[in-house]
């Protein structure tokens, strides 16, 4: 794919009718000639436009008008390309965790979860969140997490986690007002009520934080997992993090995984992790497959908003 065509897909599927500034900024860099050669010199894994977005936010730069952002990214290139260089789009997304929720809750209890690519691990706390389903409320506090579901039965109640621990590349600190910065520029612009569910998901993982490690997920998710408490089922989870990752480690990975005692569960793109007869997609918003232990459950939409049970 070509990068522009990247920066088209990015404004068309991902950001329509979700982020109006980042459609616009998407499709405005797509037909920009000076934007598209200065993006070449990235490494191909650092070409994508929530990364390069997100860079510019976090530095102050203009995401709002394309003129702006072209005359801005322009006069800034080397200090944007070496923040590229270092970064990933890391949005740790608690919302996600209202995907995840149906599954976690039907597996044996007590849970010892191991989130793959787990950014700061605000989606280690699943049981310290609140709920809305709908008209379904559960569990008190902040953040409220709203979901729509179709085809399943929201849970009941909240699972019990006894163990909680992540692994990432560069793992975050939500303790760390940098690294709070960072997660904040990944937010998208318009996105107010994921900025302040960012804020109250920190300051649930600031009070217990998890246990973080750095690493890769094929070389050292075996050592970690086996830290898991005995007794405990272990969940091995991610969510739209294997795009990050070139296709043979993502094998390497899926068979390593498959290998642990305990469940795989996975929220990706079906082109990232492909599985065989999906139904049709509701709509082009729902561009993630929910999965446990390789089989398919689920289309969900990127950030949580809604999931659509099959059969």
């Amino acid at each position: 794919m070509t990068i522009a065509a990247r920066y088209v897909e990015f404004g068309t599927r991902e950001t329509r009718g979700v982020s109006p500034a980042y459609e616009r900024l998407a499709l405005a860099v797509s037909r920009d000639d000076e934007l598209l050669s200065l993006i070449g010199t990235l490494p191909p894994a650092k070409q994508q436009p929530n990364l390069l977005f997100g860079v510019v936010r976090l530095l102050g730069g203009p995401v709002e008008d394309p003129a702006a952002f072209h005359d801005y990214a322009v006069a800034n290139w080397p200090t944007i390309a070496a923040q590229v260089r270092t970064r990933a789009t890391q949005t740790n997304e608690a919302g996600r965790c209202a995907l995840l929720l149906p599954v976690l809750t039907a597996l044996p209890q007590p849970l010892a979860l191991l989130e793959v690519g787990a950014s700061a691990g605000l989606c280690l706390y699943p049981d310290r969140y609140a709920y809305r389903y709908g008209d379904h409320l559960l569990g008190t506090g902040e953040p409220v997490l709203d979901c729509a579901v179709t085809g399943v039965t929201p849970p009941t109640r909240l699972p019990e986690v006894v163990w909680r621990a992540g692994l990432d590349l560069n793992p975050l600190d939500v303790t760390d007002p940098a690294d709070l910065a960072w997660l904040d520029a990944t937010i998208w612009p318009e996105h107010a009520h994921r900025r302040a569910r960012l804020r109250s998901a920190a300051a649930v993982a600031a009070a217990g934080p998890p246990l973080l490690r750095r690493g890769d997920l094929v070389d050292d998710l075996a050592a970690l997992a086996a830290q898991a408490p005995s007794g405990a089922t272990l969940v091995v989870f991610h969510t739209s993090v294997l795009y990050q990752v070139p296709a043979p480690r993502r094998q390497a990975f899926a068979d390593l995984v498959r290998g642990l005692p305990g469940h795989w569960i996975a929220n990706e793109a079906p082109e990232v992790l492909p599985y065989d007869g999906l139904p049709e997609q509701p709509s082009e918003a729902f561009h993630n497959v929910l999965a446990l232990d390789g089989r398919p459950l689920a289309w969900t939409r990127g950030h949580g908003q809604s999931m659509v049970w099959f059969g």
